[in-house]
């Protein structure tokens, strides 16, 4: 995909997303769940690479790092990501130029050391340029495990399309203007979903290589909504979600539940019956899309189709969960479908009491 603008920092997509939990041994059964396999482990610390596809998911169990730390606070959660560039020293040079915080990742001998700045949540975001089969950071600091396919298939999920961040009510502006001057992000979506009772705001934030895509979301209306559980719950900012997305959405979902992921819940009835309304000829099987739940949205004016389906797992890492995503020309993130999915997220607060209604 060529630049959509001025690309200073040569970024080139998402590398991996690193998890911690305080909880010995509960990530490994839940990526398991998700199609993953373990292909790899750091050659000196307690680090293992789970894969599928293209995507790279890092479980830290390293006592006493900077993921242990993150985890002791958080929860299970997403404690770091990294992000591909061409030249991962001069990307970090510019960085602190511009103000980033440094983030100290201690390494051992002969291992690579992986320059970090400081994200959100205090989450470091890793530069990484050493990402072809052969001379990756894998290939060097891992190692791979006999006879297991390097890039598994899985459930059929490809790569990491989008990870959101949460954020206090106010706080969104200066993440925008954290990516927009380190990383010459901009904003291609701005939303404010009002569901029955909540309500949130979101900024889609898009890199210059059009690969990474972080929306920012915060609580638009006083009182416990979506947002502010989160917040509670993770005790303080972070990544809500990692969207993965898939060349045929069914088959991945059929999978999911069969493995025993737990997913959303449908929006009612009138969802599906509104949707030849709402995208006149979009030609997909209605029926095996509502009896999985998944959302479509896009635009099938002027005889083009741009459709997105999407579906989004319950919360599996404390208040984190994944959304599963086939695009279809649609390049954006289902607004169409916000409301539905608002307020299907809104009867899921009610019935677990956290959402009080006052009826």
């Amino acid at each position: 995909m060529t630049d959509l603008f001025e690309n200073p920092m040569g970024l080139m997509g998402f590398e991996f997303v690193e998890f911690a939990s305080p909880l010995p041994d509960t990530l490994e059964p839940l990526f398991e769940k998700l199609g993953f396999t373990l292909v790899a482990r750091h050659r000196s610390k307690d680090v293992l690479l789970y894969r599928q596809g293209d995507i790279n998911f890092i479980v830290n169990r390293e006592p006493r790092s900077q993921a242990a730390y993150f985890a002791a606070e958080h929860g299970p959660s997403a404690c770091g990501m990294a992000f591909r560039v061409r030249d991962a020293h001069r990307a970090y040079d510019r960085a602190l130029a511009l103000g980033a915080q440094p983030v100290d990742i201690p390494t051992g001998p002969m291992e690579l050391r992986l320059p970090a700045i400081r994200g959100i949540g205090g989450a470091p975001i890793y530069l990484i340029d050493r990402f072809e089969d052969g001379q990756s950071i894998y290939d060097i600091d891992f190692s791979f495990l006999e006879g297991v396919d390097r890039h598994p298939v899985g459930h059929g999920l490809r790569r990491i399309d989008h990870l959101t961040h949460n954020v206090y009510r106010g706080r969104m502006t200066h993440w925008a203007a954290f990516y927009e001057k380190l990383f010459n992000f901009r904003e291609i979506r701005y939303f404010d979903i009002q569901g029955e009772y909540t309500g949130l705001a979101s900024r889609a934030m898009t890199a210059p290589d059009g690969r990474i895509r972080i929306p920012l979301n915060e609580e638009s209306s006083r009182g416990s909504g979506q947002i502010e559980e989160f917040l509670m719950k993770f005790n303080g900012e972070g990544i809500q979600h990692i969207a993965l997305s898939t060349d045929n959405l069914v088959d991945t979902i059929d999978r999911l539940q069969l493995a025993g992921v737990p997913l959303m819940t449908a929006p009612n009835d009138f969802y599906y019956d509104a949707l030849e309304s709402r995208l006149p000829g979009h030609g997909q099987p209605i029926d095996q899309l509502k009896t999985r739940g998944i959302l479509l949205d896009g635009a099938t004016e002027g005889g083009k189709q741009r459709l997105l389906l999407q579906l989004f797992s319950k919360t599996l890492l404390g208040p984190v969960f994944f959304e599963f995503i086939q695009r279809q020309g649609d390049e954006g993130f289902g607004e169409g479908n916000f409301k539905a999915l608002f307020e299907s997220l809104e009867r899921d607060q009610i019935a677990r009491g956290a959402l009080q209604t006052g009826l």
